[in-house]
Protein backbone atom coordinates (compact mmCIF):
# COMPACT_ATOMS: atom_id res chain seq x y z
CA UNK A 1 0.00 0.00 0.00
CA UNK A 2 2.74 2.31 0.53
CA UNK A 3 3.97 1.88 -2.57
CA UNK A 4 1.48 2.47 -4.34
CA UNK A 5 0.60 5.95 -2.45
CA UNK A 6 4.28 6.58 -3.36
CA UNK A 7 3.87 6.50 -7.23
CA UNK A 8 0.21 7.81 -6.87
CA UNK A 9 1.87 11.10 -5.26
CA UNK A 10 4.71 11.46 -7.75
CA UNK A 11 2.21 11.27 -10.42
CA UNK A 12 0.38 14.18 -8.65
CA UNK A 13 3.26 16.01 -7.77
CA UNK A 14 4.65 15.48 -11.83
CA UNK A 15 1.02 16.37 -13.06
CA UNK A 16 1.46 19.85 -10.60
CA UNK A 17 4.74 21.02 -12.05
CA UNK A 18 3.94 19.89 -15.93
CA UNK A 19 0.97 22.27 -15.33
CA UNK A 20 3.28 24.82 -14.04
CA UNK A 21 6.17 24.39 -16.57
CA UNK A 22 3.65 24.55 -19.86
CA UNK A 23 2.44 27.59 -19.33
CA UNK A 24 3.14 29.42 -22.05
CA UNK A 25 4.54 26.61 -23.68
CA UNK A 26 1.93 24.99 -26.03
CA UNK A 27 4.01 24.88 -29.47
CA UNK A 28 6.91 22.77 -27.50
CA UNK A 29 3.87 20.96 -26.41
CA UNK A 30 2.90 19.94 -29.51
CA UNK A 31 6.52 19.54 -30.60
CA UNK A 32 6.99 16.95 -28.27
CA UNK A 33 4.21 15.27 -28.46
CA UNK A 34 4.67 15.30 -32.71
CA UNK A 35 8.01 13.71 -32.24
CA UNK A 36 6.38 10.99 -29.74
CA UNK A 37 4.37 9.58 -32.87
CA UNK A 38 6.37 7.44 -34.32
CA UNK A 39 7.77 5.72 -31.18
CA UNK A 40 4.10 5.30 -29.96
CA UNK A 41 3.36 3.57 -32.93
CA UNK A 42 6.61 1.37 -33.10
CA UNK A 43 6.22 0.02 -29.96
CA UNK A 44 2.00 -0.42 -30.06
CA UNK A 45 2.46 -2.32 -33.48
CA UNK A 46 5.78 -4.05 -32.40
CA UNK A 47 3.68 -5.98 -29.27
CA UNK A 48 1.21 -7.07 -31.92
CA UNK A 49 3.73 -9.01 -33.96
CA UNK A 50 4.73 -5.80 -36.49
CA UNK A 51 8.07 -7.10 -37.63
CA UNK A 52 8.71 -2.95 -38.64
CA UNK A 53 11.30 -1.22 -36.48
CA UNK A 54 11.41 2.25 -35.12
CA UNK A 55 13.59 3.31 -37.96
CA UNK A 56 11.50 1.87 -40.59
CA UNK A 57 8.31 3.01 -38.65
CA UNK A 58 9.83 6.48 -39.25
CA UNK A 59 10.85 6.51 -42.58
CA UNK A 60 6.73 5.28 -43.44
CA UNK A 61 5.67 7.98 -41.85
CA UNK A 62 7.84 10.61 -43.28
CA UNK A 63 7.07 8.47 -46.88
CA UNK A 64 10.87 7.43 -47.26
CA UNK A 65 11.50 4.28 -49.52
CA UNK A 66 12.88 1.52 -46.91
CA UNK A 67 15.67 -1.09 -48.01
CA UNK A 68 13.75 -4.16 -48.02
CA UNK A 69 10.14 -4.99 -49.07
CA UNK A 70 7.03 -4.30 -46.37
CA UNK A 71 3.96 -5.82 -46.84
CA UNK A 72 0.80 -3.60 -47.89
CA UNK A 73 -0.88 -4.56 -44.05
CA UNK A 74 2.32 -3.17 -41.95
CA UNK A 75 2.61 -0.05 -43.86
CA UNK A 76 -1.32 0.65 -43.83
CA UNK A 77 -1.00 0.07 -39.73
CA UNK A 78 1.73 2.42 -39.53
CA UNK A 79 0.03 4.91 -41.52
CA UNK A 80 -3.40 4.22 -39.47
CA UNK A 81 -2.28 4.27 -36.05
CA UNK A 82 0.05 7.11 -36.47
CA UNK A 83 -3.20 9.10 -37.93
CA UNK A 84 -5.29 7.95 -35.08
CA UNK A 85 -3.01 9.17 -32.53
CA UNK A 86 -2.36 12.13 -33.92
CA UNK A 87 -6.42 12.65 -33.93
CA UNK A 88 -7.11 12.07 -30.83
CA UNK A 89 -4.81 14.74 -29.26
CA UNK A 90 -7.77 17.06 -30.71
CA UNK A 91 -10.59 15.14 -30.17
CA UNK A 92 -10.19 14.15 -26.45
CA UNK A 93 -10.64 17.12 -25.49
CA UNK A 94 -14.00 18.37 -27.01
CA UNK A 95 -15.67 14.53 -27.15
CA UNK A 96 -16.31 12.26 -24.55
CA UNK A 97 -15.30 8.81 -25.12
CA UNK A 98 -18.48 6.57 -26.11
CA UNK A 99 -18.74 3.38 -27.94
CA UNK A 100 -19.53 5.25 -31.27
CA UNK A 101 -15.74 7.15 -30.94
CA UNK A 102 -14.09 4.05 -29.96
CA UNK A 103 -15.73 2.50 -33.09
CA UNK A 104 -14.77 5.49 -35.23
CA UNK A 105 -11.64 4.96 -34.10
CA UNK A 106 -11.24 1.43 -34.96
CA UNK A 107 -12.76 2.58 -38.49
CA UNK A 108 -9.79 4.70 -39.09
CA UNK A 109 -7.15 2.05 -37.69
CA UNK A 110 -8.30 -0.81 -39.75
CA UNK A 111 -9.46 0.28 -43.08
CA UNK A 112 -7.40 -0.69 -45.86
CA UNK A 113 -6.64 -3.36 -43.96
CA UNK A 114 -9.97 -5.54 -43.01
CA UNK A 115 -12.75 -3.08 -44.22
CA UNK A 116 -14.90 -6.05 -43.87
CA UNK A 117 -14.83 -5.81 -40.09
CA UNK A 118 -13.35 -1.99 -39.62
CA UNK A 119 -15.71 0.40 -37.51
CA UNK A 120 -17.59 -2.77 -35.88
CA UNK A 121 -17.85 -5.26 -32.93
CA UNK A 122 -17.52 -8.71 -33.33
CA UNK A 123 -20.75 -10.69 -34.22
CA UNK A 124 -22.87 -13.72 -35.30
CA UNK A 125 -19.99 -16.36 -34.80
CA UNK A 126 -16.68 -13.88 -34.65
CA UNK A 127 -15.46 -16.22 -31.80
CA UNK A 128 -11.73 -14.95 -30.70
CA UNK A 129 -8.97 -16.36 -28.52
CA UNK A 130 -5.77 -15.03 -27.28
CA UNK A 131 -3.38 -17.50 -25.89
CA UNK A 132 -5.66 -19.80 -23.56
CA UNK A 133 -8.52 -16.81 -23.19
CA UNK A 134 -11.04 -17.72 -25.36
CA UNK A 135 -13.05 -14.02 -25.25
CA UNK A 136 -16.73 -13.18 -24.29
CA UNK A 137 -19.61 -14.44 -26.73
CA UNK A 138 -20.37 -11.44 -29.53
CA UNK A 139 -23.83 -10.85 -28.36
CA UNK A 140 -22.04 -9.72 -24.66
CA UNK A 141 -19.63 -7.12 -26.22
CA UNK A 142 -21.39 -4.01 -26.53
CA UNK A 143 -22.82 -4.40 -22.91
CA UNK A 144 -19.90 -5.48 -21.54
CA UNK A 145 -18.06 -2.12 -22.87
CA UNK A 146 -21.17 0.20 -21.70
CA UNK A 147 -20.35 -1.36 -18.30
CA UNK A 148 -16.59 -0.38 -18.71
CA UNK A 149 -17.62 3.02 -18.98
CA UNK A 150 -19.90 3.26 -16.47
CA UNK A 151 -17.15 1.98 -13.84
CA UNK A 152 -14.73 3.85 -15.43
CA UNK A 153 -16.75 7.24 -14.73
CA UNK A 154 -18.55 5.83 -11.43
CA UNK A 155 -15.14 5.55 -10.34
CA UNK A 156 -14.07 9.32 -10.94
CA UNK A 157 -12.65 9.28 -7.18
CA UNK A 158 -9.76 6.77 -7.54
CA UNK A 159 -6.94 7.46 -8.78
CA UNK A 160 -6.34 7.67 -12.73
CA UNK A 161 -3.97 4.83 -12.93
CA UNK A 162 -6.22 2.63 -10.94
CA UNK A 163 -8.80 3.24 -13.83
CA UNK A 164 -6.70 3.22 -16.34
CA UNK A 165 -5.78 -0.04 -15.51
CA UNK A 166 -8.70 -1.95 -14.69
CA UNK A 167 -10.37 -0.51 -18.07
CA UNK A 168 -7.61 -1.62 -20.09
CA UNK A 169 -7.83 -5.31 -18.62
CA UNK A 170 -11.90 -5.07 -19.07
CA UNK A 171 -11.35 -4.02 -22.59
CA UNK A 172 -9.03 -6.63 -23.65
CA UNK A 173 -10.51 -9.06 -22.06
CA UNK A 174 -13.70 -8.25 -24.13
CA UNK A 175 -11.56 -8.28 -27.31
CA UNK A 176 -14.44 -7.11 -28.97
CA UNK A 177 -13.23 -6.68 -32.43
CA UNK A 178 -12.31 -9.10 -34.92
CA UNK A 179 -8.92 -7.14 -35.36
CA UNK A 180 -7.17 -4.14 -33.56
CA UNK A 181 -8.06 -4.79 -30.38
CA UNK A 182 -4.54 -4.10 -28.45
CA UNK A 183 -4.06 -1.39 -30.25
CA UNK A 184 -7.22 0.59 -29.79
CA UNK A 185 -7.17 -0.66 -26.07
CA UNK A 186 -3.91 1.43 -25.87
CA UNK A 187 -5.22 4.52 -28.22
CA UNK A 188 -8.24 4.27 -25.47
CA UNK A 189 -5.63 4.74 -22.58
CA UNK A 190 -4.50 7.63 -23.63
CA UNK A 191 -7.91 9.48 -25.07
CA UNK A 192 -8.89 8.87 -21.58
CA UNK A 193 -5.78 10.42 -19.64
CA UNK A 194 -5.95 13.54 -22.18
CA UNK A 195 -9.43 14.30 -21.26
CA UNK A 196 -8.81 14.30 -17.82
CA UNK A 197 -5.93 16.61 -17.86
CA UNK A 198 -2.86 13.67 -18.25
CA UNK A 199 -0.16 13.22 -20.65
CA UNK A 200 -0.47 10.32 -23.22
CA UNK A 201 1.74 7.16 -21.85
CA UNK A 202 3.60 4.80 -24.57
CA UNK A 203 3.87 1.10 -23.31
CA UNK A 204 7.02 -0.09 -24.64
CA UNK A 205 7.56 -2.99 -26.59
CA UNK A 206 10.10 -4.00 -24.58
CA UNK A 207 7.69 -4.94 -21.49
CA UNK A 208 5.61 -6.97 -23.72
CA UNK A 209 5.85 -9.86 -21.27
CA UNK A 210 5.14 -7.94 -18.24
CA UNK A 211 1.99 -6.44 -20.32
CA UNK A 212 0.83 -9.70 -21.15
CA UNK A 213 1.41 -11.40 -17.36
CA UNK A 214 -1.06 -8.25 -16.83
CA UNK A 215 -3.58 -10.08 -18.49
CA UNK A 216 -3.37 -12.89 -17.13
CA UNK A 217 -3.03 -12.49 -13.92
CA UNK A 218 -6.46 -10.56 -14.45
CA UNK A 219 -7.70 -13.34 -16.44
CA UNK A 220 -7.24 -16.02 -13.49
CA UNK A 221 -7.46 -14.03 -10.23
CA UNK A 222 -9.44 -10.50 -11.36
CA UNK A 223 -6.26 -8.81 -9.93
CA UNK A 224 -4.85 -5.19 -11.36
CA UNK A 225 -1.63 -4.61 -9.20
CA UNK A 226 0.89 -5.50 -12.81
CA UNK A 227 -1.04 -3.63 -15.18
CA UNK A 228 -1.22 -0.90 -12.61
CA UNK A 229 2.51 -0.51 -12.21
CA UNK A 230 2.64 -0.65 -15.60
CA UNK A 231 0.78 1.84 -16.17
CA UNK A 232 1.96 4.05 -13.16
CA UNK A 233 5.56 3.57 -14.62
CA UNK A 234 4.32 4.78 -17.80
CA UNK A 235 2.80 8.04 -16.83
CA UNK A 236 6.11 9.14 -15.05
CA UNK A 237 8.30 8.41 -17.45
CA UNK A 238 5.99 10.30 -19.66
CA UNK A 239 6.09 13.40 -17.20
CA UNK A 240 9.55 12.79 -16.64
CA UNK A 241 10.46 13.04 -20.43
CA UNK A 242 7.85 16.36 -20.86
CA UNK A 243 9.34 18.64 -17.78
CA UNK A 244 13.32 17.60 -18.97
CA UNK A 245 12.08 19.66 -21.91
CA UNK A 246 9.68 22.19 -20.21
CA UNK A 247 11.97 23.24 -17.67
CA UNK A 248 14.44 23.85 -19.75
CA UNK A 249 16.78 21.07 -19.10
CA UNK A 250 20.12 19.47 -20.47
CA UNK A 251 19.45 16.17 -21.89
CA UNK A 252 21.79 14.10 -22.15
CA UNK A 253 22.38 10.20 -21.83
CA UNK A 254 22.40 8.46 -18.65
CA UNK A 255 25.34 6.58 -19.73
CA UNK A 256 27.33 10.00 -19.76
CA UNK A 257 25.24 11.56 -16.74
CA UNK A 258 26.53 8.32 -15.26
CA UNK A 259 30.04 8.86 -15.91
CA UNK A 260 29.53 12.40 -14.96
CA UNK A 261 29.04 11.73 -11.95
CA UNK A 262 31.48 8.76 -11.08
CA UNK A 263 27.83 6.33 -10.59
CA UNK A 264 27.12 3.11 -11.37
CA UNK A 265 25.79 3.35 -14.93
CA UNK A 266 23.94 -0.30 -14.06
CA UNK A 267 22.51 0.78 -11.12
CA UNK A 268 21.52 4.06 -12.78
CA UNK A 269 19.72 1.74 -15.21
CA UNK A 270 17.60 -0.51 -12.66
CA UNK A 271 16.59 2.86 -11.16
CA UNK A 272 15.08 4.35 -14.19
CA UNK A 273 13.10 0.89 -15.27
CA UNK A 274 11.71 1.24 -11.74
CA UNK A 275 11.36 5.45 -12.83
CA UNK A 276 12.55 6.46 -9.30
CA UNK A 277 14.98 8.94 -10.58
CA UNK A 278 14.05 11.21 -13.66
CA UNK A 279 14.93 9.53 -16.61
CA UNK A 280 13.07 8.48 -19.74
CA UNK A 281 13.01 5.98 -22.11
CA UNK A 282 13.48 8.11 -25.88
CA UNK A 283 13.99 5.79 -29.12
CA UNK A 284 15.34 2.96 -26.72
CA UNK A 285 17.70 4.82 -25.02
CA UNK A 286 17.45 6.28 -21.93
CA UNK A 287 18.00 10.06 -21.18
CA UNK A 288 17.90 12.92 -18.16
CA UNK A 289 17.47 16.37 -17.81
CA UNK A 290 20.41 17.99 -15.81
Amino acid sequence: MARELSIFNRINILRTRYYKASTGKESLIKLVGEAEISEQVYNSNAIENSTLTLEETEKILLQIDLDRFISEREIFEAKNLARVVSYIDRRAKEQELTLDVVLSLHKMLISNIQDDVAGRFRKDNEFVRVGSHIAPKPQEVAQRLENMLVEYNANAHAHIVKRIAKLHLVFEYTHPFVDGNGRIGRVINNYLLIREGFVPINIKFIDRKKYYDAFKEFDEKGATAIMEEIVGKALTNSYHKRLAYLEGKKIILLAEYAKKRKLSHSNLINKAARQTIEAFLEKGVWKIGE
